[in-house]
């Protein structure tokens, strides 16, 4: 079994003692429900017995016990709430598969398994064994950019992105007796990719370890350089930084200042970055030796500043007040450079409690500030990262409330963009809403005109699928396969990238003519059929929508360059003053919005008024009550009256909205479909889900045929809605024909 560190409480069996350790963490962070929590790590530690017992351990000297219990000591040092730490002792057991998310969810609760579940999510990322520092597929972000943004878009809980920080954190430190390979690939992804979140949300002493680890393992050479410099100073650093302390906490409290010194040296990582950057040696770090003065209130700041000023000599231009002048994400402190004892030169920075808090737990300490990764950066992505440091905010000051917060702010916060897998493992960013056929043409335009099929994650899913992040992306491709006009149809959501749809377009375009205006022909006369347009001048109507000749104009539909419904409407138009039933309906509707500023749902044009107990008014959501003899009383949904009327007469409560909603007129539909079990179940579904009312419908069935005809009455509110509508029902399986019923066409 993996051997217990040191710095647990032990068992008198020499294993961890869960109470003793309990206990020692409560000094650190309040736990809500101690008894779960320590279920929780009784069950981690339960699960790793019968791995050790079983042999089925993850790899060579690892502990899923261990391990959570070393991600719950680095979540208290963020004041994390007990969900949050019970997720993090039994996260390694859950990824390890030793453990469901059901039996998480049933013992402990759906929200530490949903935090679980964030956390799974995103270990996505550990599959690329060597993330790309270029382009791919050109795109203009890196691949490790994209991770990023990828990362940020799927965490809908700030607190998931510390869990898995803390367990990055956890998997740098314990590859240090690992082979080179696993060394240098955990490395690579932690300095990459979660080392820059660790800095964009502010988190300073985590940023700090993640980046210097991750250094140790991929540049060796310069690591082992810089800390034997380190080291060769150490006693000396160490007796300088003593000196200049002592000699500044009797002057402090001759002042009669209260204050907190520390002194620290600069890590290794960012002395290597500030010598590369700047073209300086060693000796030219300035800020290697630096003291920090933390103070109650911000007048001992100023106050602090003088005594350091009269006590060692200031460095002129090297003095920043971010006090009076925060930086851009809210960062507080005083920075000066002064030459101290021996003529040593050190930095002092002079904060508050609560700026030195805020720096370094999150909230604000340096996002944008010293940042490499700031640029290009979509607003739905800063929205996001904003989001998340907000809710840092909140953890601190509200605790166990948080949640509520998150849940409201989430819903304010919708990505711009997704970011899908290659089979290869590249990351590809898309707009949001983007399909398989968007994916196909982002990848390369022959893969999307030979396109047949998609794999999402190894399954088949439909080619109008919405793309989500994290999604692993499968074209299947044929020889044989070519572009369907049908992903041109924006009613049926094929395509919706401008680029894949300008490729598609492209394609049509170099078709032979002929064949455009065969196959613009069939497609314009069979919208027209179904929305019951006949008996047109194709070249009249072509002249109407601004084409030479009819066979311009099909031509035109056949290359993609003209949308078959532009048409339709134009055709509409020319045919309303013979279209008696659409222009009196049409009629009606425009005359009985001017009459009314309620317009009742499902009872027609009833008398209404306004109730004077609670006076509703235009926005107020609103409740109808069938009076006898005066119509409909509209009452406000929170009205008394309302409220005891329907308990008291539930069946004369009736559904209402205001006067802005949109008018409707019946149509009739004639639907012919090859009979099955659930066929009308699945006509009336897609029509509810398109928001269509059906006002009748009625159903033969040809026994001898297996055929069914189906006649429906439809409320539609425009002809667009109404193709849109016969496009999606000619999908489902079995239809024959969907079309608008003729004039006169008996039911």
């Amino acid at each position: 079994m993996v051997k217990v560190r040191e710095d647990y409480p032990l068992a008198q069996d020499g294993s961890v003692d869960i109470n003793g350790w309990i206990d020692r963490l409560q000094q650190q962070v309040e736990l809500e429900d101690v008894a779960s929590f320590r279920r929780a790590c009784l069950l981690a530690k339960e699960i790793e017995s019968e791995a050790v017992r079983a042999g089925n351990l993850w790899s060579e000297g690892s502990s899923s016990f261990l391990t959570g219990l070393e991600m719950t000591q680095i979540l208290s040092e963020l004041q994390l709430d007990t969900p949050s730490l019970i997720a993090a002792v039994l996260y390694r057991a859950v990824r390890e598969g030793k453990l469901s998310l059901v039996r998480v969810n049933e013992e402990f609760g759906e929200e530490v398994s949903k935090l679980i579940e964030g956390v799974s999510q995103m270990a996505a990322i550990s599959s690329l064994r060597h993330p790309i520092q270029g382009s791919v597929l050109g795109q203009t972000q890196t691949q490790v950019d994209n991770i990023r943004r990828m990362l940020v878009t799927m965490i809908d809980d700030v607190r998931v992105a510390l869990i898995k920080l803390a367990e990055r954190t956890c998997a740098i430190r314990d590859v240090k007796n690992a082979g080179s390979d696993k060394r240098h690939r955990v490395a690579r992804e932690v300095f990459d990719i979660y080392a820059p979140l660790a800095h964009r949300l502010g988190i300073g002493y985590l940023k700090w370890e993640l980046e210097d680890l991750s250094f140790r393992y991929l540049h060796e050479t310069a690591y082992k350089k810089i800390a034997k410099l380190l080291d060769e100073r150490r006693l000396d650093r160490q007796k300088f930084i003593e000196e200049a302390l002592s000699a500044l906490r009797q002057e402090l409290e001759a002042s009669g200042i209260k204050a907190e010194l520390s002194g620290r040296a600069k890590h290794i990582y960012s002395i290597w970055r500030k010598m590369h950057r700047k073209g300086i040696d060693f000796s030219q770090v300035y800020d290697i030796r630096a003291i920090r003065i933390l103070v109650p209130s911000i007048r001992d700041c100023y106050s602090a500043l003088g005594v350091v000023h009269a006590l060692w000599r200031h460095i002129p231009h090297e003095f920043d007040d971010y006090i009076a002048n925060p930086k851009q994400n809210g960062y507080q402190s005083l920075h000066t450079a002064v030459v101290g004892p021996s003529g040593k030169i050190m930095e002092v920075q002079i904060r508050t409690q609560k700026m030195h808090e805020e720096a370094e737990l999150g909230v604000c300490a340096h996002w944008l500030y010293k940042g490499t990764d700031t640029q290009q950066k979509s607003h739905g992505y800063e929205q996001k990262i904003a989001w998340l440091r907000q809710v840092l905010e909140w953890q601190d000051e509200l605790g166990s409330k948080t949640s509520e917060l998150v849940d409201q702010w989430r819903n304010d916060i919708v990505s711009d963009r997704i970011y899908v897998f290659t089979p290869d493992g590249h990351v590809i960013d898309l707009p949001a809403g983007a399909t398989p056929i968007d994916f196909a043409y982002k990848v390369h335009t022959e893969i999307g005109h030979a396109c047949r099929g998609a794999k999402i994650h190894g399954r088949i899913v439909p080619l109008n699928y919405k793309l989500k992040t994290g999604d692993q992306v499968q074209i299947l491709t044929s020889n044989q396969a070519r572009p369907s006009r049908d992903w041109l149809n924006s009613d049926l959501g094929y395509a919706n990238t401008s680029r894949a749809r300008a490729k598609i377009t492209h394609w049509f375009k170099l078709q032979d003519r002929d064949q455009n205006v065969e196959e613009g022909r069939d497609i314009l006369q069979g919208v027209l059929k179904r929305l019951s347009l006949e008996q047109l001048d194709f070249d009249d109507l072509a002249e109407k929508v601004n084409y030479p000749s009819a066979e311009d104009m099909f031509a035109a539909i056949g290359a993609g360059d003209l949308k078959p419904m532009q048409v339709a409407h134009t055709a509409q138009n020319m045919l309303e003053p013979r279209d008696e039933q659409l222009s009196l309906h049409l009629r009606t509707a425009q005359e009985g919005a001017k009459s009314s500023d309620v317009h009742i749902r499902g009872v027609g044009n009833l008398m209404t008024q306004m109730a004077n107990c609670c006076k509703p008014a235009p926005g107020d959501p609103i409740v109808g009550y069938i009076t006898i003899g005066r119509g409909v009383s509209i009452h406000r949904q929170d009205c008394i009256n309302a409220l005891q009327l329907q308990t008291v007469e539930p069946n004369r409560m009736i559904e209402v909205s205001w006067g802005d909603t949109e008018y409707t007129y019946p149509v009739d539909v004639v639907i012919n479909a090859y009979d099955r079990p659930g066929l009308l179940r699945d006509i009336t579904l897609l029509l509810a889900n398109e928001k269509i009312n059906v006002t009748a419908a009625l159903t033969n069935t040809d026994k001898n045929q297996s055929t069914a005809d189906i006649r429906l009455t439809v409320e539609v509110t425009s002809i667009d809605v109404l193709g849109r509508m016969f496009d999606r029902i000619r999908r489902l399986p079995n239809i024959i024909d969907a079309r608008r019923a003729k004039p006169g066409e008996g039911r």
